[in-house]
């Protein structure tokens, strides 16, 4: 079992998003790790900073790195973090003189914030194409069904004549300023995480900027002095999976409420009751609404998390790991969803009669 709706074992069949889920694993925030602390090494050796060789052993001994994550749990009840017990690891799994140099330099938080900010970044592009292939399906949806008339609703009562593309235009011209958002967002927004014990990088001297440079470049983040007690770039990515979620709950209260009237939309495969056979639920739609409502709740713990005591904080930090893979999932999800809604409508508009 599992707390979580989207990694439960059959709830995961109404908001599960493998794809997303998997880059919030264990496995996948490991994978993550590992690749900022051999890119850490790189472009150390590549400012004269560690030699070639020491690199080139640390790259070689974590090629294969495979955790113990009995331990790792264990590190995390003493630590409150994973870093110190999973660098212990790699220098084990490393040895030799080039152990020591494993995370030189870098403090447990460069390591958290960069995994998270590699994932993320991984999670935007998900979302970005299946946004513009849900703009895409909406479209061909207009063209289908856009001329056909349909009563429009004020305040829950029936008011004007309108059709199917004056409604469909509230779901995707949203949507559409959405994904550009993101895009831009995207530009700049995530960034490498990279400043030592309190933001100073002292270890580092003259060769501090010269490698946190690399090192961004290296993994295609934004290379962007430390911001570990900064959060905006966070909860501003927060703000628009809400706002993708929120568009989507739109969408997917309308398609209820049209199912509801039963005269403006003919769907296919919708859910069945255990006690009223003739019953086709309209559970993606009611799923959207759900969904919608949720990030709309955590993005207030995101905001939340922005109170950072002096340079680091512990409990604000912790708030993301609870809240943020979940907004992400959460607008994942949805997005599957509402696709396959969308190929559950055979009809739209009065025609429906």
């Amino acid at each position: 079992m599992s707390l979580s709706p989207f990694e439960h074992p059959f709830l995961s069949g109404l908001f599960g998003d493998s794809e997303i889920v998997e880059l919030f694993s264990a496995r996948g925030d490991i994978a993550a790790m590992v690749r900022f602390e051999t890119t850490l090494a790189q472009a150390e050796a590549g400012t004269g900073l560690i030699s070639e060789d020491v690199a080139k052993a640390i790259v070689s001994g974590l090629s294969d790195f495979a955790a113990d994550m009995t331990a790792l749990r264990r590190g995390v009840t003493k630590d409150g973090v994973v870093v110190p017990e999973l660098v212990r690891q790699m220098r084990a799994a490393v040895a030799g003189e080039a152990a020591e140099k494993v995370h030189f330099g870098a403090t447990s938080q460069d390591v958290i914030d960069t995994s998270l900010m590699l994932r993320l970044k991984a999670a935007a592009e998900i979302i970005a194409t299946r946004l513009g292939r849900l703009i895409d399906t909406l479209g061909d949806l207009v063209s289908r069904d856009g001329h056909t008339p349909l009563t429009g609703y004020t305040r829950m009562q029936a008011a004007i004549d309108i059709t199917v593309a004056d409604r469909a235009a509230s779901w995707i011209d949203p949507l559409t300023r959405h994904l550009l958002r993101l895009e831009a967002f995207a530009q700049t927004g995530f960034a490498l995480q990279f400043g030592g014990a309190a933001g100073t990088l002292e270890k580092l001297g003259d060769t501090a900027v010269a490698v946190r440079a690399d090192l961004a470049r290296r993994l295609g983040l934004a290379n962007r002095p430390q911001w570990q007690s900064q959060r905006d770039g966070i909860a501003e990515f927060a703000n628009i999976l809400s706002l993708v979620t929120g568009a989507l709950g739109k969408f997917g209260q309308d398609i209820a409420l049209m199912a509801e009237l039963g005269t403006e939309i003919h769907l296919s495969g919708g859910g069945g009751s255990s006690a009223m056979p003739h019953k086709q639920n309209p559970v993606n739609a009611e799923t959207l609404v759900a969904l919608a409502r949720f990030n709309a709740v955590q993005v207030s713990a995101l905001h939340q998390s922005l109170v950072h005591e002096q340079e680091r904080s512990g409990a604000s930090w912790m708030l993301e790991w609870m809240t943020l893979p979940l907004m992400v999932t959460g607008a994942g999800s949805s997005l599957l969803l509402a696709e396959r809604q969308i190929s559950q409508i055979n009809s739209l508009g009065q025609a429906c009669r």
